[in-house]
């Protein structure tokens, strides 16, 4: 932490520790914050001369935590954060300008609440400021994110209610592992039961949550978001291989994790996937990469490869495209 962070700034900082983390030690908080331990028993001091309750106790389990029925100071945002704030929110959210959108109501009472100095430019941003719907987003229930946030939180064991996007349902038992955002959609990381294997679903085709009464422990040291990706790309229905005549060092920064695992071959490197949309795989994933390949497997690819390049060939060429209908003379 900078030097020129006041004692003040220390303190609250502190605060917030001892709000996420009862029982941390002088020790502990003072790494957190990046001073002594002397300085961090300082920092505590000035919190109970604030009227803050921080009670201490010794022992094993011991530490400082803060009292029962300790009211937090404000938050304060300065113009930079508050900016921030409505940006992001038009990121991930275009409607929350709209008066009906939960966000944009949620945002609006806390746009309203900042001072006339620091709120003026957010309230500003958020009237004028447009953003395009992003086709591919999706927001869950609220309702049902914030049981399954309590679950991974807890390491309890739910019980699901899911609705394929053929709009077939079905209950299952899951170890949610994580709840992972990307490219606007939420996915939770769980290991199914009734698979017996890692699953990732939709979280807004998750129609309800039940607790039961397991808990379980999720794996060492992994990361949500890789295991996440890794696991988009299989287990689709069409099968993929496509072999590229670079080394794999050169072609791994275009390879998307969706798209499957990149593997050596003798100069250059096999991918090797699933999909279940081989139109989409040979135009937006494969047709990006800036080098030469050969798509091995599966039938399905192949053909939306050949269609792709059938198409392209005839962009440049006079003839027309197989199946077109004739000229007019």
């Amino acid at each position: 932490m900078p030097n020129d962070v006041s004692p003040t700034a220390r303190a609250l900082r502190a605060l917030e520790i001892l709000r996420t983390r009862p029982a941390t030690t002088a020790d502990e908080l003072a790494v957190r914050l990046g001073v002594t331990e002397r300085a961090a028993r300082r920092y505590v001091g000035i919190l109970r001369e604030a009227g803050i309750p921080v009670e201490s106790s010794r022992g094993p389990h011991g530490g400082y935590r803060l009292g029962r029925g300790t009211r937090l100071p404000p938050v304060h945002f300065t113009q930079a954060e508050a900016l921030g704030l409505v940006m992001a929110a038009l990121s991930g959210r275009p409607a929350v300008t709209d008066a009906d959108d939960l966000v944009g109501t949620a945002l609006g009472k806390v746009v309203k609440a900042l001072p006339e100095s620091v709120g003026r430019q957010a309230a500003l941003l958020r009237e004028y400021a447009s953003a395009a719907p992003d086709p591919y987003a999706a927001h869950p229930d609220p309702a049902v994110t914030s049981s399954l946030v309590e679950a991974v939180a807890h390491r309890r064991r739910v019980l699901l209610t899911y609705r394929s996007e053929a709009g077939r349902e079905w209950e299952e038992q899951a170890d949610p592992w994580s709840l992972v955002v990307r490219h606007g959609r939420w996915y939770l990381l769980c290991h199914s039961h009734r698979a017996d294997a890692v699953r990732t679903y939709r979280v807004d085709r998750v129609c309800r949550v039940g607790t039961t009464g397991h808990g379980f422990e999720p794996p060492v040291a992994f990361d949500p978001v890789t295991v996440l990706e890794e696991n988009l790309g299989s287990g689709w229905q069409f099968a993929t291989r496509v072999v590229f005549d670079a080394p794999p060092a050169e072609v791994a920064p275009w390879i998307r994790p969706p798209m499957g695992r990149l593997e050596p071959l003798g100069d250059g490197c096999v991918l090797v996937g699933s999909t279940r949309n081989p139109d989409m795989y040979a135009q937006e994933w494969l047709a990006r990469v800036p080098f030469a390949f050969r798509v091995e497997g599966g039938a399905e690819l192949r053909a939306a490869a050949a269609d792709l390049a059938a198409r392209f060939t005839a962009a440049v060429t006079d003839r027309p495209p197989p199946g077109s209908p004739p000229r007019a003379g």
